[in-house]
């Protein structure tokens, strides 16, 4: 059962987000409110009907490897076609290129929505997203031509081709090659793992973006590039043509998501795969970052997805789930789980975090249209919040999925009804586009310095100005001296107490924006309003209270780690 949390996403894109500031501009003039409400609702109604029945048989049946290429499940296919037609795709793409130029934000309501009906499948378009971002950036003009209206449409599909069976977080080490071919060409060769959506029968072009090292490169990062590799050659006119010699080895058998194909893709092994340079020589990094950190807030994305679906699910079972007399009630009579105070418990965590994490992540997808519109600061902040909304989305994610499974007690446990599925789902989240370690690393290593720590202490300024509750401001002040603590610590100290300082400050941030919601639902009445002032303050007397006692981890040494060696810890 799916039902798209209208009023919440309305809500937080209003007071979190601040969607009218952005639709006041000439850029975004065309999100005016009715705009905005017919998309909510308009994929809302989509993704109810289209998606969401698919999500048993997306996790039940799967993705399937055949000679000829991967399938997808019975019924994927229409699915996917009837996405293209709507054009869910086009929201935030440009307008040159055949997408509609509305905010970022808006576009991740989309895609938050479809993920939320069904997870595994949202990932084909998420994907194509980053090649998208890829090929605005740093693609040729004949490359944007050719490649973009298809990809933006849905036409055709995009995946990243990064990871190799060597070269996992340390992209430098990998081995694919990419020789000339005395056109202007190139003929790629070589292995990449772990690629989402590197196959299947949906569409009718697959435009891979691959990274891979040219002749004269020299070792590690700075001898990287990265290539546009079609499935399908593409013809002059735009058609698919003749197969491009990549050829899909195998498919993962994975934990969780399974309805999405993740392909092993062998590259040249008849020496025919063609791909074109997009951008300089050498310039592969800087165009993996401009596809990596649009993922990235995708990807956190995807944790709020994984919360409002187990959420959702728990409640319900809640709600129907008759076992036990009320404890102090003074009668026998069982009543469902959700009269009993510790089930209420989780269900509200369930609910608190998922705002949490839904605030922070529209939040983040509000700095992203604010740099598009030239604000610097904003582009600044924007890059401080990347780490925090990717690590801190998908923990919260794992953990609201986990408390569904508790929910459900035994029944969790047991496949057919479905609980389990949310959390095999998410939990790769927390490892792929950088695992959450490497995203606090970043945070300490590169994002605490922004400005010479000018960017973090505007951000913390902004909190401590409108924070009232005296614990989310001792936790304001507590990140504050972590910093700082941070920034004068040698590199273990600092890379040993980057995960608790990076949940310290995610923290901050996400009950800055709860007490926030929480001020603004206390003027109003409803339901809706009475669970958002609720939900509000459990996450800021009892979430944020949790997060104060990781100054004792942020700050402390990490010479207790080194106290033993590796061979000891096998004892």
């Amino acid at each position: 059962m799916f039902t798209p949390p209208l009023d919440e996403q309305r809500f937080v894109l209003e007071h979190v987000t601040r969607l009218a500031e952005l639709g006041a501009t000439d850029r975004f003039a065309a999100a005016t409110p009715d705009l905005v409400d017919a998309v909510i609702e308009g994929v809302g109604s989509f993704a109810e009907g289209e998606w969401a029945p698919l999500a048993r048989v997306s996790d039940q049946v799967g993705a399937k490897w055949t000679p000829e290429g991967v399938v997808m499940p019975e019924g994927f296919a229409a699915a996917y076609k009837a996405y293209v037609e709507a054009g869910w795709g086009t929201i935030s793409a440009p307008e040159a290129h055949g997408g509609q130029g509305l905010p970022y934000a808006l576009a991740s309501v989309v895609l938050e929505t479809l993920g939320t009906a069904n997870m595994a499948f949202t990932l084909c378009p998420l994907l194509s997203v980053g090649a998208i971002e890829a090929l605005v950036h740093h693609g040729s003009e004949a490359q944007q031509a050719l490649y973009l209206p298809k990809l933006v449409s849905g036409e055709w599909t995009g995946t990243m081709n990064l990871t190799e069976p060597q070269a996992g977080s340390d992209v430098g080490a990998l081995r694919a090659k990419a020789t000339p071919r005395g056109d202007g060409t190139w003929s790629i060769s070589g292995t990449k793992i772990f690629i989402s959506f590197g196959d299947h029968d949906l569409a009718d072009n697959i435009v891979h973006l691959v990274l891979a090292r040219t002749p004269d490169g020299p070792a590690g990062t700075k001898g990287i590039s990265l290539f546009l590799v079609p499935k399908y050659r593409v013809n002059a006119d735009g058609s698919p043509g003749a197969e491009n010699d990549v050829r899909t080895v195998s498919i993962e058998h994975k934990m969780g998501l399974h309805g999405s194909p993740t392909c092993v893709l062998s590259f040249g092994d008849r020496g025919e795969c063609v791909g074109e340079l997009i951008g300089p020589e050498f310039g592969g990094m800087r165009a993996m970052f401009t596809m990596m950190n649009n993922a990235r807030l995708n990807v956190g994305l995807q944790g709020v997805q994984a919360a409002e679906a187990a959420t959702q699910k728990a409640v319900a079972y809640a709600r129907e789930r008759i076992q036990s007399a009320r404890a102090g009630s003074g009668s026998p009579a069982p009543v469902a789980i959700i009269e009993h105070p510790d089930v209420r418990r989780m269900l509200l965590r369930m609910k608190a975090l998922t705002q949490a994490a839904r605030a922070l992540l529209y939040y983040s997808a509000g700095m992203v249209d604010r740099a598009t519109l030239g604000d610097k600061a904003a582009q600044a902040r924007l890059e401080l919040l990347t780490p925090l909304a990717k690590a801190y989305g998908t923990d919260l994610g794992c953990e609201v999925a986990n408390l569904g499974i508790q929910v459900h007690g035994g029944m969790g446990y047991i496949e057919e009804t479905g609980a389990a599925q949310f959390f095999r789902d998410v939990r790769i989240t927390t490892i792929y586009e950088g695992t959450n370690g490497i995203q606090a690393a970043d945070l300490v290593g590169r994002k605490l310095g922004l400005e010479g720590g000018g960017t973090l202490a505007r951000l913390i300024a902004d909190m401590r100005a409108e924070a009232e509750d005296a614990g989310l401001r001792a936790l304001i002040d507590a990140c504050e001296r972590g910093a700082a603590h941070l920034a004068a610590a040698d590199v273990d100290d600092r890379l040993a107490a980057s995960y608790p300082f990076l949940t310290m400050l995610s923290t901050a941030v996400a009950g800055w924006l709860m007490e926030r919601q929480g001020r603004i639902a206390a003027n109003g009445d409803g339901a809706f309003l009475a669970m958002k002032r609720t939900a509000a303050r459990f996450y800021v007397e009892q979430v944020v209270p949790e997060a104060m006692g990781l100054i004792v981890a942020a700050m402390a040494p990490a010479d207790i780690l080194y106290a033993v060696g590796p061979d000891e810890f096998a004892a």
